[in-house]
């Protein structure tokens, strides 16, 4: 077996336990995924608590989706109206996307991607929108440089992505 094969079956073998859900699916999951994304991104840990409470008591459709591995999250995403930006206009926006780095490399923000932009589609919100700093990755799941965007206490702008 080449080594390009064998790391093929290790992802293969690896990837068989990861399970993708969105929090309407496992409520009881709310707490430790508040205190997940906090601890990802600095974020009070309330206002993760906040947004996914609306989205379970059905106040809102923007969702939180999470990749488990057995009882821990591995990675995520959510959708929220405006990602700390000046483009108030350019709604919803997929927010906190992270992977455990020990993850990275397995598809899973792909996967994650791929989920919200059907499950927004299903229910009617499209285009969607993300912020971020990175070129090149969100382009290989159908995402389009869109415009730059003022964030929120950020000296510089970032850039701003559509997916139709």
């Amino acid at each position: 077996m080449t080594g390009i094969q064998e790391k093929a079956q290790q992802s293969l073998l690896f990837n068989v336990g990861y399970t993708y859900i969105e929090l309407r699916e496992r409520p009881e999951l709310i707490d430790m995924a508040a205190d997940w994304f906090h601890k990802k991104w600095g974020v009070p840990k309330e206002a993760y608590l906040e947004c996914m409470t609306a989205y379970l008591d059905g106040k809102t459709e923007n969702g939180w989706y999470l990749c488990m591995l057995g009882d821990q999250i591995v990675g995520g995403l959510g959708v929220i109206d405006n990602d700390f930006h000046d483009r108030k206009d350019l709604s919803p926006n997929v927010c906190a996307v992270y992977t455990e780095e020990a993850h990275r490399g397995q598809g899973i923000a792909g996967k994650l991607l791929d989920i919200v932009v059907n499950d927004m589609k299903n229910k009617g919100v499209s285009p969607i929108y993300l912020v971020t700093d990175h070129t090149g990755f969100y382009e290989r799941y159908g995402w389009e440089f869109f415009c730059m965007a003022q964030g929120d206490d950020e000296p510089e702008q970032t850039r701003l992505y559509i997916h139709r």
